[in-house]
């Protein structure tokens, strides 16, 4: 990996900019440079809000992601703002509930039960960006398991550890066995990217 551009796109409250600061402490422990910021709409809660990840070898200039490598969405309202002029390699992860736009019919795009699964299987809904730390890092191969355990527990509310971490291991198993997972129509979908050369 010599640069990835990361974007993770929602609704105020879901926790995406958590999400993001995870991934970047990760790539820090990882002895990666790394630069996050984040966006709201004018609701703080409800409106669509992203937030940014850029991860590097090198020292990093430009902090904003400009072209990026991998987008994230767990609302239509994210989906629908935030995939405007996104390159063809970018590898778009939504969840299941979403209808993809046809601007994406060219690009890579995975479809996963992230907040079905948070809620389902994890048991609390409000564990839906955790797993999807787990989906991404898998995907994308940012960390090690155990460095990206680390980070994800530094960065969750005390009391909370348990179920986080069960939130991180189903995210990791959703995204490993996403060749079997139904795709959204007119669009291509591939299992997994490594990082980005």
């Amino acid at each position: 990996m010599s640069k990835m551009e990361l974007r993770l796109a929602g609704s105020g409250g879901q926790g995406v900019i958590l999400a993001s600061v995870i991934l970047a402490e990760a790539a820090v422990q990882s002895g990666k440079y790394t630069a996050q910021s984040q966006s709201y709409g004018p609701e703080a809660r409800g409106g669509a809000c992203k937030a940014e990840t850029l991860i590097s070898d090198a020292p990093i200039g430009f902090t904003k992601v400009q072209q990026p490598d991998f987008l994230m969405a767990l609302t239509q309202k994210a989906l629908d703002k935030y995939t405007v002029s996104l390159p063809e390699d970018c590898l778009v992860l939504v969840d299941e509930s979403l209808t993809v736009p046809e601007k994406l019919s060219g690009h890579r795009v995975l479809c996963l039960p992230i907040l079905r699964a948070a809620k389902e299987t994890v048991g609390r809904a409000q564990t839906a960006n955790v797993l999807a730390v787990g989906c991404i890092n898998e995907l994308l191969g940012i960390t090690d398991a155990e460095t990206i355990k680390k980070a994800t527990l530094l960065h969750v509310p005390r009391g909370t550890e348990e179920i986080n971490l069960k939130a991180l291991t189903e995210g990791v198993r959703l995204a490993s066995s996403a060749s079997g997972q139904e795709k959204a129509p007119a669009v291509r979908a591939e299992k997994k990217k490594g990082a980005k050369q």
